[in-house]
């Protein structure tokens, strides 16, 4: 490979960095949240209810208006929403550092949720077009895989940290990143596409968005199977019957938000699969595991974090390593080694003990950080794998709302099947118990994910020996 075609120059990296940095922002706002919501009930009064909502107001707003971001890059142009939704991002994390009432709260992360999802697609878009196809957007989505995967690791330390300060300072810190990364976006960030011509379709707009909170909602309320079944059917059915509405408007539109034809693409639909199961395993695995170390070992919030550090290592591998295996073996191998990682790192801790160290849990992170590694950047490359360029922003919002059901899903999921297998019984023997019952999801979803991701080795070949010109990167997940 020749060295030319992957260097970067210094500006390269400074955009690269700024939209890096951006989704390293959404993973640790949402990771330094969970940690400090003990504190913010304790100060502010809340009710389980409210504080459950404050999680699932961000989810809501992020998965539902995932599509409509991803479109509106396209369309409104990718610099521009890319921007303008960092700036919301800014301004509601610091009004949700300010709340002194529950309700602010909701309303804060409500709308940082949906911030998120604007920005997210437009910030993946940017990146595709600033690198061109081939060594050196492999290398930069490496880049920005591991610093994503990096914030949801390193902001579960940084949340117990901040959370000793005051918990405030977990809505601030964010502020104070996403200042900088603002200050750094506007003179380095260039749209390399002008703005897709065509119509805003209104009516395609409402149906999906309205789909998909219904259907977020509904699978956040599958977290109490037990509050409101009927509520939960209707949520279901009524988000089904906009999805269904939604594909008749597309069909007969001028101007789609959504070009249906778009799903025709094998990869970019095993992509999509592989994300929302890789997610529902890891949001289950994760949330189990803070419960274990919490709940059953009394470990503090801290403690905790430091655990889980390990998985961080994707930060370093992500960028270096995996680059250079994707150019070496092609894309879908790469991935499936990573999801087959995941599977035997959950299986690895499904005999946990009350009694067990640290060594023991050991290898279960370290695998995850393995995992996280070799799966998050190449499922980032083949969601738009034979996509043309003009939709890379609806590509990115098909992506991001599949990895944010999966994690809706899989939190759900793993609450759902402890609930029930916890029963009426107390005591941390019986919490143990139904810790390991759930355990179960994580390890079948992973399975699950390399199953879909198999289908895309048939055929995938390795990418081509490299002569004065580097072939592009396969990207057949």
């Amino acid at each position: 490979m020749s060295s030319s075609t992957e260097r970067m120059d210094a500006r390269s990296w400074g955009v690269l960095l700024v939209l890096a940095g951006a989704v390293f922002l959404e993973g640790i706002d949402v990771a330094m949240l969970n940690v400090a919501l003990p504190a913010i009930r304790a100060d502010l009064g809340l009710s389980t209810e409210v504080l459950s909502g404050v999680v699932s107001a961000y989810v809501l707003g992020y998965g539902g208006f995932m599509l409509l971001g991803g479109r509106a890059a396209d369309l409104l142009g990718r610099r521009r929403m890319f921007l303008t939704w960092l700036t919301v991002f800014l301004a509601f994390s610091g009004l949700g550092g300010l709340a002194t009432e529950g309700w602010t709260l909701l309303v804060a992360r409500f709308v940082t949720g949906v911030a998120a999802a604007f920005m997210a697609p437009a910030g993946l878009a940017l990146l595709t077009g600033n690198f061109p196809e081939g060594p050196r957007r492999t290398k930069a989505l490496g880049v920005y895989a591991g610093i994503a995967a990096g914030g949801f690791s390193l902001g579960l330390v940084a949340g117990g940290l901040l959370a000793a300060l005051g918990w405030r300072w977990v809505f601030f810190a964010p502020v104070v990143l996403s200042a900088l990364i603002l200050a750094a976006a506007v003179p380095l960030v260039k749209d390399s596409r002008e703005r897709q011509r065509g119509g805003f379709d209104l009516a395609g707009a409402f149906t999906i968005t309205g789909s998909m909170l219904l259907l977020v909602y509904g699978v956040i309320r599958l977290e109490h199977p037990g509050q409101g079944l009927w509520v939960t059917v209707a949520a279901f059915a009524a988000g089904v019957a906009l999805l269904a509405a939604f594909v008749v408007i597309e069909r007969r539109s001028a101007d789609p938000l959504v070009r249906l034809g778009i799903l025709r693409s094998a990869p970019l639909v095993r992509a999509n699969l592989g994300a929302l199961l890789f997610l529902v395993s890891f949001a289950g695995f994760q949330f189990l595991a803070t419960l274990y170390l919490q709940e059953v070992r009394g470990w503090s919030t801290i403690q905790t974090g430091l655990a889980m550090l390990v998985i961080g290592i994707d930060t370093v591998l992500a960028p270096t390593v995996t680059p250079w295996l994707v150019n070496r073996f092609g894309n879908a191998r790469v991935l499936f080694a990573g999801l087959a990682l995941a599977a035997v790192a959950y299986a690895l801790f499904l005999p946990v003990g009350n009694d067990w160290t640290y060594a023991a849990m050991f290898p279960t992170m370290l695998l995850l950080g393995l995992s996280f590694s070799l799966a998050y950047g190449p499922l980032t490359m083949a969601a738009t794998e034979g996509v043309d360029e003009h939709e890379h922003g609806l590509a990115g919002g098909l992506l991001y709302t599949a990895f944010q059901f999966g994690t809706a899903l899989g939190l759900a999921a793993v609450t759902a099947v402890s609930v029930a297998a916890l029963g009426d019984a107390t005591g941390p023997e019986a919490r143990l118990d139904a810790i390991r019952a759930a355990l179960v999801v994580p390890v079948a979803a992973a399975v699950l994910a390399v199953l879909v991701t198999a289908f895309g080795l048939r055929g995938a070949r390795r990418p081509a020996p490299e002569t004065a010109e580097p072939a592009p990167a396969r990207a057949s997940a």
